[in-house]
């Protein structure tokens, strides 16, 4: 009885420790994936803003589903330049490694559809694929035969693809109904130099990876103080002509907007357009506030003196 009993024993197979067995959900890339998925709320919240501020220049009625709309496509492209692997990437947002790729694109995919469907309510559809194939054919580009067609790499082209396109987009969306595309123009000026001055100002805490990358912004091709002078240039241009077109009286005269900006630029060259290696938290906090919160303190700022 014993041996058929120590042969019974003997002839269970107990599962392997890897079998069978209960696996935890790797949880390793939640907070990459979670700061990758927040790092563009800032900017889209600062793009809803600024078409707000569009509308108000050019004396129309604003739309808020499209200041909304805008901002939703805003994020979606931003969202989708990070999902999107690029080289530079790898030492410039070093933070997002790790992140789930698949789910920021998703996210990124359902809100430019949100997007789109507010904007397409205003006839202004067409208008939110401009960001989205500009900044594909700025990250990746196009085969056409044995051509490819990408606009990432060239001096200062990065820059002037930010302005131009999100200076378009800002003035289409507000100027949509306007009778006159002469201060539509000068609004699509004043921010498409606005955002080229501030992605330059980005791209000095760029310099390692885009060097590496191959990217010839302006600090690194030109250097930190021919850079700052080019800025400090057209950033005093930008406002000289906003005061024109107030004088004659093409936009509203909106002084929070002429002042509030016009400073904010300045502190914005003067102190953040110099590289630095590991940002501290503090400096990020400030800059972020400077740059991507000059819209929203505008906004803040008029409403109070407003009220």
């Amino acid at each position: 009885m014993g041996d058929k009993t120590i042969s019974s024993i003997d002839n269970v197979r107990f599962p392997k420790n890897n079998e069978n067995s209960y696996h935890f959900p790797d949880i390793s890339s939640l907070w990459p994936t979670l700061h990758l998925l927040n790092s563009s709320t800032l900017v889209s919240v600062s793009g809803a803003l600024r078409i707000y501020i569009a509308f108000l220049l050019l004396q129309l009625q604003c739309n808020i589903l499209s200041c909304i709309g805008g901002g939703l496509v805003v994020y979606s492209v931003y969202t989708l330049d990070r999902a999107l692997d690029s080289e530079e990437d790898a030492v410039n947002r070093s933070e997002l490694t790790g992140a789930r790729r698949d789910i920021a694109l998703f996210v990124s995919l359902l809100t430019f559809l949100m997007g789109a469907y507010f904007l397409f309510r205003d006839g202004l559809l067409l208008l939110a694929f401009l960001p989205l194939m500009t900044g594909f054919l700025y990250s990746k580009g196009i085969k056409v035969g044995k051509h490819h067609l990408k606009l990432k790499g060239g001096l200062g082209v990065k820059n002037l693809v930010v302005g131009t396109t999100w200076g378009a987009f800002i003035a289409g969306i507000a100027g949509w109904y306007a009778e006159s595309m002469l201060p539509v123009f000068g609004v699509f000026l004043y921010f498409g130099i606005k955002l080229f001055v501030n992605s330059s100002v980005y791209d000095f805490k760029d310099i390692k990876g885009d060097a590496l990358a191959g990217i010839k912004t302006l600090p690194v091709s030109l250097g930190e103080q021919r850079t700052r002078d080019i800025l400090l240039s057209i950033h005093l241009f930008s406002h000289s002509l906003l005061s024109i077109l107030i004088i004659t009286g093409l936009v509203a005269y909106e002084p929070m907007v002429l002042v509030y900006s016009f400073v904010s630029g300045l502190v914005c060259i003067d102190r953040f357009a110099a590289p630095v290696e590991n940002e501290s938290k503090n400096r990020l906090y400030k800059r972020l506030f400077v740059v991507d919160g000059e819209s929203s303190m505008i906004v803040g700022l008029r409403t109070i003196i407003g009220v």
